[in-house]
C-alpha cells in the first residue's frame, strides 16, 4: 500500500505520487510515459507530470494498478 509520507520529492504536487518502495521496474513509465519517468540517479519512478487530460488520467490509474509493489498513489496534495 503507497504511503504518501514517504513519497519520493522528485514527484510533482497533485493526485498521483511514487513512494519509497518502488523497484524502478518500469510498468509505470510503460503505461503513463507523459507522467511518469524515471530518476536515474537513484533507480526509481517518480510523477513528473500530473494527468491532464481524460487519457492521461486513465494511463496514470493504469500504471497504479499495473505496478508489481503498489507504489504508486493516488491521494496526493492536489
Amino acid at each position: 500500500m503507497p504511503d504518501k509520507s514517504k513519497k519520493w520529492g522528485d514527484n510533482v504536487p497533485g493526485k498521483f505520487y511514487v513512494d519509497d518502495t518502488c523497484i524502478d521496474c518500469d510498468a509505470c513509465r510503460t503505461e503513463a510515459p507523459n507522467n511518469y519517468i524515471r530518476n536515474d540517479d537513484h533507480g526509481y519512478s517518480y510523477v513528473y507530470k500530473q494527468p491532464e487530460t481524460p487519457e492521461e488520467e486513465a494511463q496514470s490509474q493504469a500504471a497504479l494498478e499495473a505496478c508489481p509493489v503498489e507504489a504508486i498513489g493516488t491521494d496526493g496534495a492536489s
